[in-house]
């Protein structure tokens, strides 16, 4: 996985050996609290247009929901899921599922999470409570996952070690820098992830 290109990150073209087999399906989550950056994330990376299902912010949310640094220009909100996908070599597609980032829509995230490989918990460190939530989550289904800290107009305020004991994270639990809006920065995100929960799931099969 490691030597894959951005530039490779297409669908086989029609009529190739690849494209007659059924591809091999991976199914990866998109967590983190509200407005810390899931939709855009899908959206950079995704081959096909991604499913959104956004809606438009009333008043009522005034007090209620916190966008944090983009407070200013977060005009919608996801309310079941956003889905992408992205056809890798090999005839490997991954399924990117991103969840409602409110704690009234958690419900969903039950179904979100079947036969995924493992979890993105996006981060804004100007509002670490929004991700407690998630962490917990995964740690609790037991679910592989790693932390992406989405750097806002592309700065970081935090080095990864200080934001793991915020967080509280295991050792082995990877922590990375990551541009939710850049297809490059969100492959390798993603790739990050695939390497931990393949190493998680080689573990298990040894302690077996």
């Amino acid at each position: 996985m490691a030597s894959l290109r951005s530039d490779n990150m297409v669908a086989p073209p029609s009529g190739t050996a690849a494209s007659t087999a059924p591809p091999t399906t991976v199914k990866i989550v998109i967590a983190g609290g509200f407005a810390v950056g899931k939709t855009t994330f899908v959206s950079s990376i995704s081959d096909i247009t991604p499913l959104t299902t956004e809606a438009a912010m009333t008043s009522k949310s005034i007090g209620v929901d916190n966008a944090g640094q983009v407070s200013d220009r977060k005009m919608t909100t996801t309310v079941a899921m956003d889905f992408g996908r992205i056809a890798l070599p090999g005839n490997l597609w991954l399924y990117l599922f991103g969840t409602p980032g409110q704690d009234r829509f958690s419900f969903m995230w039950d179904d979100l999470i079947v036969g995924s490989i493992g979890a993105v918990v996006l981060v804004d460190t100007s509002r670490f409570d929004d991700c407690f939530g998630a962490v917990d989550y995964f740690e609790q289904h037991r679910l592989p996952f790693i932390v992406a800290v989405n750097c806002f107009d592309g700065k970081a305020f935090h080095d990864t070690q200080e934001i793991r004991q915020a967080l509280n994270v295991p050792g082995d639990t990877p922590v990375v820098y990551t541009d939710a809006r850049s297809r490059e920065a969100t492959k390798q995100t993603l790739l990050t992830l695939v390497r931990h929960s393949m190493k998680r799931a080689s573990e298990a099969s040894v302690a077996t």
